[in-house]
């Protein structure tokens, strides 16, 4: 599998990508183009072209879960390409809308919108993109010190409620050497999201983990997952998007962080 950053916070120095408070990854794995959420806004689209990167020819979209920051980007991608051939995976509450202090921050198309334009493909089940790429569905919260906070509110059957973030998904990959774990911003919880993984693929390895953590103080949810990242040996961490960096700095402690900005390509 070849992992490529196409939206984050961050760049990296001399490469002149746009970057913006999103997250999108493209990803090659069995001959199959997938794009793991669509950042903000146009910002993946201009990325994308730099890097030699065919939008038009992508197989599957997934969204790890509804707020805007990663599905900005599908407005965009709707307008500019077809993607009556590509499937599209999230979670069954990915499309409710989302809302903040008054302030939309849910998808900008809705599921009615997106099943005219693409195959739409909702389920909060394990589901399978290939022989060894994962979309999990949704996550079971067993850690106490995490996956706890509600977002805003969201809708649901024209009933507003607090948002727990249900929706909130990521996908694995089954590599030789252990488990890959890609993740949007983790709300369901990191180390919740680790436990399943190793539980449905059957594997107690971690190979690396990459994505965004939600996690921006020194706090108890920090020190409890610095420890859960130490007991299972996690080989490599690329922390981004919305990781703060004095959280970056305290995981450095105990396992060597890797620096992530739009441009980085990864293999497994």
């Amino acid at each position: 599998m070849k992992l490529t950053v196409l939206v984050d916070n961050y760049t990296y120095i001399d490469q002149y990508f746009l970057g913006e408070p999103a997250l999108s990854f493209y990803i090659e794995e069995e001959g199959q183009k997938i794009l793991f959420d669509t950042g903000y806004s146009d910002v993946l689209i201009h990325n994308a072209k730099k890097l030699g990167i065919d939008l038009n020819q992508l197989d599957t979209i997934v969204l790890s879960h509804g707020h805007n920051d990663h599905t900005g980007g599908l407005a965009y991608l709707v307008n500019q390409m077809s993607l009556q051939n590509t499937k599209l995976v999230a979670h069954l509450l990915c499309f409710n809308q989302k809302q903040d202090e008054g302030e939309a921050i849910g998808s900008p198309l809705s599921r009615q919108q997106l099943d005219q334009c693409c195959q739409l493909s909702l389920t909060n089940k394990p589901t399978w993109l290939s022989e060894k790429l994962l979309f999990l569905g949704e996550i079971p919260r067993r850690f106490g010190f995490e996956g706890q906070q509600s977002i805003g509110m969201s809708c649901e059957n024209d009933q507003w409620s607090e948002d727990a973030v249900l929706d909130d998904s990521a996908l694995v990959y089954q590599s030789e050497t252990g488990l890959v774990i890609i993740t949007g911003c983790s709300h369901s919880g990191i180390c919740n999201i680790i436990e399943y993984a190793k539980e449905i693929c059957q594997d107690q390895r971690i190979n690396g983990v990459i994505g965004g953590f939600h996690l921006f103080e020194l706090d108890e949810q920090l020190f409890k997952t610095q420890a859960y990242f130490a007991e299972n040996q996690v080989k490599s961490l690329y922390p981004c998007h919305c990781v703060s960096f004095a959280v970056k700095a305290k995981l450095n402690e105990t396992i060597t962080v890797a620096e992530v900005g739009v441009g980085l390509s990864l293999m497994w």
